[in-house]
């Protein structure tokens, strides 16, 4: 059978078994099983064995359950409120005032719970109702929390960093770096946004003065002292070599019990929820991991990557257009599909398509965990989305309608990283230079 029609039988079926409500990682088995049973001569049950245990055993994956983990955690003490009173008095001198909590706020979270969602609802459940209090814009609130809320993705330790590291077989200390300059701008161009918009619309946010001295602010900003320590450790020690992933997520965890501890928020029912949350996030990402590899595998047999390529490549699209056209894909793909899902489907199509147009492959990971992110807040699929309309009591629209300039804020930070790709790779040849 030619390749163009397996590979429109292969993908109907897909989005069949995806449109029933099956889960994403029994989807990509069964497709997978389809694709060697049907149209190779392959031996399916060997392969099939083979893949999956390979697929599971990955030492990469041992970071993963223990960075949700170290998440799961944080979201249960009172990081939300101390995070508040203690940034606070840092930014409401600028234009948006205490805006600019929920986006600093939302990059300090995502230094320590490498979840969007946690990191979006942490921040959020202190600060919507505060805002909201305050007498801000419950729009441009909403907006800067769906926004900042992604950057749980990016900034390190970042889950989606580990799933890509291991689809394209790349180091995640190195990922964790590439991805630090470009967290810190986009974070840099939202508060940008942000202090002009309310510039030229005043309404937006009261004006607020906290006479305070630069003791009384330090003060104030004492109980985020212990969350900032834990992200020292963690971070620097991956920065620094004195540590793999895998370790500092050790770390990052017993750190994490500490600082539920000293707060009085360590109970025998919250380390249980905790665990079992990290748990289940864990096992859902490795089984759809797992389904990616077989699929990825049952495709090399039947030459669909290879031949899909060969169209593209004969298409003579420069790395510029190529990147663009991709960016199209992930953003319609982002409507249906979470971001793991997203990812590891494509992978196996993508990523030898990048390499064959000489694009960097640290750069391609934080480029696709940028635009997943925005696949974060479009709907109907957008996690971000969902956890502000629970918080916030509006409907899924007004949601979605406070967070579009947010999504083509980060479609800026993808245009300027790919004229400047240096803002990704610099910081990685700096560590490498040094080491």
């Amino acid at each position: 059978m030619e390749a163009g029609t397996l590979s429109v039988i292969l993908f109907a079926t897909l989005l069949g078994l995806l449109a029933t409500g099956i889960w994403v990682g029994p989807v990509l088995l069964a497709v997978g099983f389809i694709a060697i049973e049907f149209f190779t001569p392959a031996p399916v049950g060997s392969l099939l064995a083979s893949t999956v245990w390979d697929a599971s055993w990955n030492w990469a994956l041992t970071a993963l359950p223990l960075f949700v983990w170290m998440g799961e955690i944080l979201f249960r003490t009172r990081l939300s409120s101390d995070m508040f009173n203690g940034l606070a008095p840092w930014v409401v001198r600028l234009p948006g005032g205490l805006l600019h909590v929920n986006i600093v706020g939302c990059g300090v979270m995502a230094a320590v719970a490498g979840s969007s969602a946690v990191t979006c609802a942490t921040v959020g459940r202190m600060s919507i109702p505060e805002l909201r209090k305050r007498g801000y814009d419950e729009s441009l609130s909403i907006g800067t929390l769906a926004g900042s809320g992604t950057l749980g993705l990016l900034i390190p330790p970042s889950i989606m960093l580990i799933v890509y590291g291991v689809l394209a077989q790349q180091s995640i200390s190195r990922l964790f770096i590439a991805g630090v300059l470009p967290g810190i701008l986009i974070i840099g161009i939202f508060m940008a946004y942000v202090s002009i918009h309310s510039i030229l619309n005043p309404k937006l946010a009261p004006t607020e003065t906290f006479n305070m001295s630069l003791i009384e602010k330090l003060k104030a900003s004492r109980h985020l002292i212990p969350v900032i320590g834990l992200i020292l450790c963690v971070i620097g020690s991956i920065y620094g070599g004195y540590a793999t992933p895998t370790e500092a997520a050790t770390v990052g965890v017993i750190g994490a019990l500490i600082l539920a501890w000293f707060t009085k928020t360590l109970s025998w029912a919250s380390f249980i929820e905790s665990l079992m949350g990290g748990v289940r996030t864990s096992c859902m990402i490795t089984f759809i991991l797992v389904g990616a590899a077989f699929l990825s595998v049952a495709l090399g047999f039947t030459g669909v990557p290879k031949i899909l390529g060969s169209y593209v490549e004969a298409l003579n699209l420069t790395p510029g257009m190529l990147i663009v056209m991709l960016t199209i894909l992930y953003i319609f793909l982002g409507c249906f599909l979470e971001g793991v899902s997203m990812m590891v489907l494509t992978a196996a199509v993508v990523l030898p398509m990048v390499q064959n147009a000489g694009i960097d492959l640290l750069w391609f990971g934080v480029f696709t965990v940028i635009v997943v992110e925005m696949a974060q807040i479009t709907p109907p699929v957008g996690f971000n989305l969902f956890v502000l309309q629970g918080m916030t009591g509006r409907d899924i629209m007004s949601v979605t309608r406070a967070s579009v300039p947010f999504f083509f804020l980060m479609l800026l930070g993808i245009f300027i990283i790919t004229l400047v790709p240096e803002i990704v790779l610099w910081p990685v040849q700096f560590m490498l230079q040094r080491g």
